[in-house]
């Protein structure tokens, strides 16, 4: 049922009938989840959590706008301050090991803010988007599967794997991530 993906995993999961859900959890859970909290992430992650306490919602509206103004132009200093950064060198570099497997992968804040990202998102903040609501509004180890459908900026049929990233020591949630997993390899 689904190639790629079924295959990726059936060297360390019993053999038997996965569906779509239950393969994504595995993949989720056995490769996602060996570096999804890289202490890289997790210091990026706790350091925009900082620069950002006390931020007011107000603020997201400003920073989505400025985010959509600067999309396709230079300079870009908040597209920057996402994409330039090690820890987003970071998830480029698990997008690429992938080998088209992983379509997008980003990392969000507290309030939704994107900290780091493989690549360009149509807006910075995802607070408002089921990625985040039924992730990290859920607490520690929520987690939310999309539903197939095609990504214009990717041009591919995806799906997004989402999940609550939580405090390494304390446990307690600082933040989300979202994978984008391209649903053509997995026929």
């Amino acid at each position: 049922m689904l190639k790629y993906l079924t295959a990726a995993l059936l060297l360390s999961t019993p053999v038997h009938a996965l569906d779509v859900g239950d393969a994504l959890g595995v993949y989720l859970d056995r490769q996602v989840m060996t570096w999804a909290q890289d202490p890289l992430l997790m210091s990026a992650l706790e350091a925009q959590n900082l620069r950002h306490a006390g931020l007011e919602a107000a603020a997201y509206t400003e920073l989505d706008q400025r985010w959509s103004a600067e999309l396709g132009r230079t300079p870009a200093p908040l597209v920057d301050s996402v994409l330039q950064t090690p820890a987003s060198d970071f998830l480029r570099a698990r997008m690429e090991e992938s080998k088209g497997l992983i379509t997008e992968v980003f990392m969000m804040d507290v309030h939704g803010l994107n900290v780091a990202s493989a690549g360009i998102t149509s807006d910075i903040w995802q607070g408002d988007e089921a990625k985040f609501t039924e992730t990290f509004a859920k607490g520690t180890g929520a987690r939310h599967f999309s539903q197939i459908k095609f990504d214009d900026s990717r041009g591919v049929y995806q799906t997004q794997m989402s999940f609550t990233l939580s405090d390494p020591v304390t446990g307690a949630p600082i933040g989300a991530m979202t994978v984008g997993i391209n649903a053509e390899m997995m026929q």
